[in-house]
């Protein structure tokens, strides 16, 4: 058995959620971001758009509560590195995941991917190391 808090490669946490028009507000509070893709629907459906597209950082932020999951509360997140080949819409399902590729000391490479649950096309992929929590103050 595994101890607690020990990664190994393959081990992995996949999460879930529709991101709504609540959340998106929120974000745009949080962020400042203001461009019409995300907070105008009548622009964005002028630019194609079914719907407001989702932030494509909150969209990855979902990956992070699968490395926290399987990080815990002994490490954080070190380098996050991913790219968004598709966008997704308000509204949408998202399955974030992130997968142990490998364990190199106290540092955890993970590969990170964000998929539509109806279609399954990738929103966003990349990778993410989780390094040790150092306590400050």
């Amino acid at each position: 058995m595994t101890p607690p808090n020990e990664l190994v490669p393959g081990m992995a946490f996949a999460f879930r959620k529709t991101l709504s028009v609540a959340e998106q507000a929120l974000f745009t509070g949080i962020s400042g971001n203001l461009a019409p893709l995300y907070v105008d629907k009548l622009k964005a459906r002028d630019a194609g758009a079914a719907d407001l597209v989702v932030f494509e950082l909150a969209a990855a932020a979902l990956a992070t509560t699968c490395l926290n999951r399987l990080g815990g509360a002994t490490r954080r997140i070190g380098l996050f590195d991913v790219r968004f080949p598709r966008s997704l819409l308000v509204g949408e399902t998202l399955e974030a995941r992130a997968v142990v590729e490998a364990v190199d000391g106290d540092e955890v490479r993970c590969q990170v991917t964000g998929a539509r649950v109806t279609t399954g096309q990738v929103v966003f992929e990349g990778r993410a190391t989780l390094v040790p929590f150092e306590g400050q103050g």
